[in-house]
């Protein structure tokens, strides 16, 4: 992939001009986490070919300068997206924004955006409160467009591109199978869990969280939390091998999205190295993963008292892993129990994190275990894997299997950061260029979006690699 350098270190911050004062189109990033890097350095890197000002506002205000780097063209400010008074400022001073906040926020944001008339684009999934926003959005001409990252979002596009192609060819969709996947490059001695933090490690820990569902056969399936990550099956992708799926959210939600309401088969998934879901499977039976319950002096405990404490009262008596085993159900001395053991959660070491939950603790640990570190190599899988009929000729069914690999290139941004950023930015280019004429509460799924979005990602070496196989009629699969 094309990587871009920033070419503008050791230049003065800017002051953000007011809109009205300057012809300069205002753009306000919100957020400046790992998946905000690719995307700032790309918008600045056109900033003056565009005449653009990009402003980055995080509540960690040294992140945000981090990520402007003094840059002519743009600004970095501390943004508390809880101070009503100066989310509503920033966002009136906009002419787009960037929500790359946590998905819990995208609620606060669209609001203002639309209360000021204000074209708004996040990579997060889209709840019920923003397509209720649709109307409103169509009658003010503002844009709320959510999903517009990797997974969601290139996945959307990529798959409404090939459905599109497969119905102008006279194909009917039968069954329709979509992986995504961020996870360390192959054949690379990461860690024991063959997995590294490229992303909000909040979204990793909370993963599963609201369960999934999806129609297998035409037979619906329900996963409840607890259940989502031993509820998996393998999957082959080309030149990587056999990755562990589990369902991800609701699949079936995206039927009427997709305009596959007929479909037999409707699954989306997460990809992961075999080992991963059954080591998080544990995590979450203890019940670490919580929002709600509150640890009393998180920080000044250590990671083996706090599991402890989420261990019944009649397991006791015994040295910690005999415990943890025995209410567990797993051996001791198994490769479970040595995950769990790496990452520190039998450790006597004193947490030390911010926070006051099982899910604080763990965000902290795994921003700790798991870093991707220097000389390592991330990478990003999108697979599409569509069953397709051909009613009113005489071609045969056949498996359409779309995939999309990239990894890092050492250019100092991660394969998440590049493959998240690349399409917001060039939807902004496009919304800002007149090249975008829609309006609404939409996901990228009508073409005026996705054509041009996807012919820009081609071009920075985002390419799927597309291959088709005759089958026979038969009964779909069992996938888990």
């Amino acid at each position: 992939m094309k990587g871009v350098a920033p070419r503008h270190t050791g230049l003065k911050e800017a002051t953000m001009p007011r809109r009205g004062e300057t012809s300069m189109r205002q753009i306000l990033v919100l957020g400046a986490g790992q998946s905000t890097a690719f995307l700032v350095t790309k918008l600045l890197e056109e900033a003056g070919h565009e005449d653009w000002f990009v402003t980055v506002g995080d509540l960690n205000l040294a992140a945000a300068r981090r990520r402007v780097k003094e840059h002519p063209r743009g600004n970095a400010i501390r943004f508390d997206v809880n101070d009503a008074e100066l989310r509503s400022t920033q966002i009136q001073r906009a002419d787009v924004v960037i929500n790359m906040l946590p998905a819990s926020f995208l609620d606060l944001v669209a609001w203002d955006c639309l209360n000021h008339g204000r074209h708004m684009l996040s990579v997060s999934y889209r709840d019920q409160s923003i397509r209720d926003l649709d109307r409103d959005a169509k009658r003010k001409g503002v844009l709320l467009l959510c999903e517009m990252g990797l997974d969601p979002g290139i996945d959307h596009m990529s798959a409404m591109s090939l459905i599109h192609r497969i119905h102008a060819d006279g194909g009917r969709i039968m069954g329709f199978r979509s992986y995504g996947s961020g996870i360390p490059a192959k054949d690379q001695e990461s860690n024991p869990l063959q997995y590294v933090i490229t992303w909000n490690p909040r979204n990793v820990v909370m993963a599963g969280f609201e369960g999934a569902q999806y129609m297998e056969n035409k037979k619906i399936k329900i996963v409840p939390f607890h259940q989502v990550f031993q509820h998996t099956w393998s999957v082959e992708v080309e030149g990587i091998g056999s990755l562990e799926a589990y369902a991800n959210r609701d699949s079936m939600a995206y039927m009427e999205t997709f305009g596959l309401q007929h479909v037999h088969t409707m699954i989306r998934g997460t990809l992961r190295y075999p080992g991963w879901s059954e080591t998080w499977r544990q995590i979450v039976r203890l019940g670490l993963p919580t929002e709600t319950l509150r640890i009393p002096r998180l920080a000044d405990r250590t990671y083996g008292e706090v599991v402890r404490m989420f261990l019944p009262l009649n397991i006791q008596g015994a040295p910690m892993e005999q415990q943890l085993a025995q209410f567990l159900d797993i051996s001791p001395t198994g490769k479970i129990m040595e995950n769990l053991r790496w990452l520190g959660l039998l450790s006597e070491e004193r947490i030390g994190c911010k926070g006051s939950t099982g899910t604080d603790m763990l965000v902290h640990l795994l921003k700790t275990k798991l870093p991707l570190l220097p000389g390592l190599r991330d990478m990003v899988i999108l697979l599409h894997e569509l069953d397709v009929e051909y009613p009113r000729s005489k071609r045969r069914p056949e498996r359409i299997r779309s995939t999309m690999i990239l990894e890092s290139e050492g250019n100092g941004f991660t394969a998440m950061s590049q493959s998240v950023g690349l399409p917001v930015a060039s939807a902004v280019k496009l919304l800002l260029c007149g090249k975008l004429p829609l309006t609404g509460s939409l996901l990228p799924t009508h073409p005026s979006i996705y054509a041009p979005v996807l012919a820009e990602l081609r071009q920075s070496g985002v390419v799927f690699v597309e291959k088709r196989e005759t089958v026979t009629p038969t009964p779909e699969r069992r996938q888990g």
